[in-house]
């Protein structure tokens, strides 16, 4: 035996064994190596009916090949103990892909595996009775055993977490391709056909709402939050997208408020599935708007929450050419008279009180409200009593004031 790279070598009592000894072990141990694999496999077998039968090339169990492999190249190393004994890793790693793309844990494995030591320990016993190995030797051959077997569990972790890496890839591809097809605007063929067999395929269970979320990453390598498996995530996009399934159900918005903490962006409004694009238009048009200092940055707002500010803010060309005819009485009034005109008229029609109310809200005198009403009623005569007038005006001064042109006093409460 050798001892582990880093540790103070000790005295070896199988190197104290005659070499004659060792060829006479190492010989009978490779004899009966193919009768040992199919004893333990046998029972493994009959302790995990469940393990399933993988054919090699050859038409051979797979199972069968790597103990037989195992048994034969921890052999060869008794005999010349140089370095450590090493398996080719192939078979064992299989092993271990075999586990994670089947779903299941490294566990049953590894027991198998102690299964199979065990096994092997009683017959390397037997025959180190046979050829009179001392008891010491023989008991360093089990720690020399149980060391071998973490090397055979190192390459089934690696082929194991190789197809977890490879399965999670595959689910992403076909998320990706599920949500492509999801905010399509436009579908090709039978789309509720495709979205049943795309959704299928990675277990998501079609819902009848969704509402697609657009984020802003906080870092450029931020990880990707924990929206859990029901919630399809992108992060491929620059700005990532997300479609949540029945956003209104019970704990849903508790669980993507938590899981979302420090990062920022929209989720549109709730929409039948068929819908989902619209809702991806309005998160989109929010972040655009968040992206502006229009709306709240640093978290991740509800765009059913900021309704005005999505309506008036959105057509922003139609609505500053209403804004041009509409209130073009104020143009030859200065910058600072013109915006304090434009406070009133709002805060009239919003509130069609008379001037003490007005004066409250604006916080000015209640004489000062009348001198500026009488203004109002001078700049614009008879239209001001229009209806039509009046909610084209309150439009265009609600869009102003969401863009900060105009104060706001309801922020002075």
């Amino acid at each position: 035996m050798t001892a582990r790279p880093g540790t103070v070598t000790l005295h070896s009592a199988w190197h104290d064994v005659p070499r004659v000894q060792v060829r006479q072990f190492a010989a009978i141990a490779m004899a009966e190596a193919p009768a040992l694999a199919e004893e333990i496999l046998r029972e493994i077998r009959r302790e995990y009916p469940h393990l399933p039968v993988v054919l090699d090339d050859s038409g051979e169990p797979m199972a069968l090949v790597g103990i037989r492999r195992a048994i034969e190249v921890f052999v060869q190393h008794l005999e010349t103990a140089e370095g450590r004994p090493r398996v080719h890793p192939e078979v064992f790693q299989e092993f271990g892909r075999g586990e994670g793309l089947h779903g299941r844990s490294l566990d049953s494995l590894q027991a198998i595996y102690r299964l199979g030591v065990r096994l092997a320990w009683r017959r390397f016993a037997e025959i180190g009775q046979r050829v009179d190995i001392p008891p010491p030797a023989m008991y360093e051959l089990v720690d020399a055993g149980y060391e071998y077997l973490d090397g055979l569990v190192d390459q089934s972790v690696r082929g194991y977490a190789e197809a977890a890496a490879r399965q999670a890839g595959e689910r992403l591809r076909l998320q990706r391709r599920l949500m492509e097809l999801l905010l399509a605007e436009h579908h090709r063929g039978d789309p509720a056909e495709a979205l049943v067999e795309r959704a299928a395929r990675i277990g998501w269970p079609l819902p009848d709402r969704v509402a697609v979320g657009v984020l802003l990453r906080p870092a450029r390598e931020a990880v990707a939050p924990a929206v859990g498996q029901s919630v399809l995530l992108d992060m491929e996009y620059e700005q990532p997208r997300m479609v949540v399934p029945e956003p209104e159900a019970a704990g849903r918005p508790e669980l993507l408020h938590r899981a979302l903490t420090g990062w920022s962006g929209a989720i549109g409004p709730p929409v039948p599935l068929a819908d989902a694009a619209k809702s991806l238009r309005w998160a989109e048009a929010a972040v655009r708007l968040m992206e502006r200092g229009l709306l709240p940055a640093g978290e991740v707002l509800h765009c059913t929450e900021h309704t005005e500010a999505l309506v008036l803010l959105q057509p922003e060309e139609l609505i500053d050419d209403l804004a041009l005819r509409c209130l073009a009485p104020l143009a030859h009034c200065g910058p600072t008279h013109g915006r304090r005109l434009a406070e009133t008229l709002l805060a009239w029609l919003e509130t069609r009180g008379g001037a003490p109310e007005i004066a409250a809200r604006l916080g000015v005198h209640p004489q000062t409200v009348r001198y500026r009403l009488r203004q109002i009623r001078e700049l614009w005569g008879d239209e001001i009593d229009d209806p039509d007038r009046r909610f084209e005006l309150e439009l265009v001064l609600r869009a102003q004031r969401l863009r900060g042109e105009l104060g706001d006093p309801r922020a002075r409460r």
